[in-house]
């Protein structure tokens, strides 16, 4: 189970990938039902102020021991060229050797490159620095594509926000679907973003969708098992059709039907995880017509068919 968390905070310290290690792990939010974690800042130099990306100066409260023997050693990014202190390196080397996992923000990655845990691997980071882990590192299979990637006990996050994406997917496949929900939600983020990085590259990343889409999309999460199409949805936001589609599109980042597509697929997902309804039911309540549609489109999304999602996710024993 996911219970202790250490983040090794090394100078400089990137704020915003060690933000989202806070973000996630280290928020008291057992008054939603989300389980508490043991999160430990820990750095070389404990109780030392250490110097950061942004300027601005953070204090770890714990030494580099207090990083061994836990759940999961996360790398919250930083510098790329090294050298990296050894101590670090045979943390996690021995967290990932002895049952635990290891994690990498953004350019963590190389790291975890030089701890030699990425040999053999798929792994991906930051675009910006893909040639380069993968030119330093010829035996790690790096991969462009994608917003994490996890390769038994390693998982590695492209850059920056890739890292909540990273980190509640560890929190889904370790503590179920509802308790990464919970935290996304708290969070505003989705629990679950398809797709890979390659379409941030060139493309600026979109802003919050206004009001009028919040709303729509919001009353949508709630009636997904219901038809739902551009003129109805566009009725709904009080605009024509083509305004719309096109606003949609430009604000979330996705068009309609690709972005109804995927929150019924998170919503298969959590029932296929929570109960013990059979596939054609769960289709239905997702808002898909027929089993043979869920599984074809949650295949194309996820990677495997419903029932092998059960069977690996499933906390109840439960059969299809």
């Amino acid at each position: 189970m996911l219970r202790t968390i250490a983040v090794v905070a090394q100078e400089p310290v990137a704020m915003f990938e060690l933000g989202v290690l806070c973000e996630v792990f280290g928020i008291d939010r057992t008054d939603d039902g989300v389980p508490a974690f043991d999160f430990r800042v820990c750095s070389a130099r404990p109780g030392e102020a250490l110097r950061t990306t942004s300027g601005l100066g953070i204090v770890a409260p714990f030494p580099l021991e207090a990083a061994r023997s836990v759940d999961l050693v996360a790398i919250p990014g930083g510098a790329v060229d090294g050298p990296y202190d050894p101590v670090v390196l045979d943390i996690l080397r021995d967290n990932a050797a002895n049952g635990g996992r290891v994690l990498s923000v953004c350019s963590g990655a190389f790291q975890l490159a030089a701890a030699g845990l990425l040999d053999g691997r798929e792994c991906t980071t930051h675009w910006r620095y893909a040639a380069r882990l993968a030119d330093e590192h010829p035996r790690a299979c790096v991969d462009l594509d994608v917003l994490y990637v996890e390769d038994g006990p390693v998982l590695t996050s492209a850059g920056t926000a890739a890292g909540i994406d990273a980190c509640l997917h560890l929190v889904r496949t370790e503590l179920g679907s509802e308790v990464a929900t919970r935290i996304a939600r708290r969070m505003v983020v989705p629990p679950h973003r398809s797709g890979g990085q390659r379409q941030f590259v060139e493309t600026p990343v979109p802003t919050e969708p206004c009001e009028g889409l919040q709303d729509v999309m919001e009353w949508v999460s709630e009636h997904l098992d219901e038809e739902h199409s551009i003129p109805s949805l566009a009725r709904r936001a009080a605009m024509s059709e083509r305004t719309f589609a096109r606003r949609f599109t430009a604000e979330v980042g996705t068009t309609p039907h690709r972005w109804l597509t995927s929150q019924r697929v998170l919503r298969a997902r959590h029932l296929l995880e929570s109960t013990d309804l059979d596939v054609e039911r769960i289709a239905r309540e997702s808002g898909f017509a027929t089993a043979a549609v869920l599984r074809h489109h949650f295949q194309r999304e996820i990677g495997i068919p419903p029932v092998s999602y059960r069977r690996a996710f499933s906390k109840q024993l439960v059969s299809t």
